[in-house]
């Protein structure tokens, strides 16, 4: 490649993001070996693709059988998917763990503004109990660089949360609580917190550990356990290095470098018209060392104005930690 990955972060356009998406598709054709048996068995022709869209996109199944990567270099750290005894794990090795920082370092300040002005809390119990969580070396990094002493986790600690949240809302502190969702209903269960002015980030999952919800419902109950206007959400998985956020309402946007595109679900080499349900691929140019071009097993929309609504998962696909929330 003739550029440096670092300049991803500095894209500002469509005509940018096409340029670098075809760079990074052409450097992953050859450096990748099982993306380059992919093609190869679709006979592609990877000199003859000229925008995102003519890209075939790599079956996230991939990851949990093969090593997905395009560098030379070791591992810098193994992030592995979540999942129930005897479900095959999806692992991802990140040989510049560098990128993923600056990838959601950027995106946060991008649709939050300095991590510093924050106070960071999170409520991550299922993350918390388990090796090679991508989401929790993300909030780890975050709660630090928060530079706040009362950002932190608070498993097994719901009266310390709601004390904490208590001074901060007196305080008038800029907070964030991100949260598995089943662990935030539970919180309410508890606990009235009448802080409209927190932001709350429900990762998604129930983890077994309640039904899963239509979004509008979830959304109404934390809404009225928390006394906020809105709930936000991530969308981000362990084959991936930059998430997309929803600021309320379930309508996600994704930073500069990462786009999303919606194929038919009998026919994954086509693709459906914006406001239509289908397969989400996603285009996350910071996976520079790994693939950039996911079909992921989640149902999707994409609307006019390229932010995006997840509606679910495919029949028989694995349970991830994202929300199973179909409207």
């Amino acid at each position: 490649m003739n550029f440096k990955p670092d300049r991803i972060f500095e894209i500002k356009s469509t005509k940018g993001f096409n340029e670098y998406a075809i760079q990074v598709f052409r450097h992953q054709a050859i450096a990748c070996t099982t993306y380059a048996n992919y093609l190869s068995i679709l006979g592609c022709n990877v000199n003859s693709i000229q925008t995102p869209k003519e890209i075939p996109f790599l079956p996230i199944e991939f990851f949990k059988n093969q090593n997905i990567v395009s560098s030379h270099k070791p591992a810098d750290i193994l992030f592995t998917s979540s999942g129930t005894t005897g479900m095959t794990q999806s692992k991802h090795a990140v040989t510049d763990v560098g990128l993923y920082e600056k990838s959601y370092l950027n995106a946060f300040d991008h649709f939050y503004g300095n991590i510093t002005e924050f106070c960071f809390l999170a409520l991550l119990p299922s993350y918390q109990e388990r090796n090679g969580s991508s989401l929790i070396y993300m909030v780890d990094d975050l709660i630090a660089k928060s530079n706040n002493s009362q950002s932190g986790y608070f498993l097994n600690d719901d009266a310390g949360l709601f004390d904490v949240l208590m001074r901060l809302k007196a305080a008038k502190q800029k907070t964030l609580l991100i949260g598995v969702t089943y662990a935030l209903l539970d919180f309410i269960d508890k606990y009235d917190v009448n802080f409209p002015e927190l932001i709350v980030m429900e990762t998604g999952g129930m983890k077994g550990k309640r039904m899963e919800m239509v979004r509008e419902a979830l959304h109404q109950q934390l809404t009225e356990g928390f006394g906020v206007e809105k709930i936000h959400s991530e969308y981000g998985m362990t084959e991936l290095l930059s998430q997309a956020y929803s600021l309320g309402d379930g309508v996600f946007v994704c930073p500069p470098w990462m786009k999303i595109f919606v194929r038919d679900v009998n026919d994954p080499f086509s693709y459906v018209k914006r406001g239509k349900t289908g397969g989400i691929n996603v285009v996350d140019l910071a996976n520079i060392n790994s693939c950039s071009f996911i079909a992921t097993q989640d149902l999707g929309r994409l609307n006019e104005d390229d932010s995006f609504e997840v509606l679910g998962r495919f029949d028989h696909s694995d349970v991830r930690g994202c929300n199973l929330l179909v409207q």
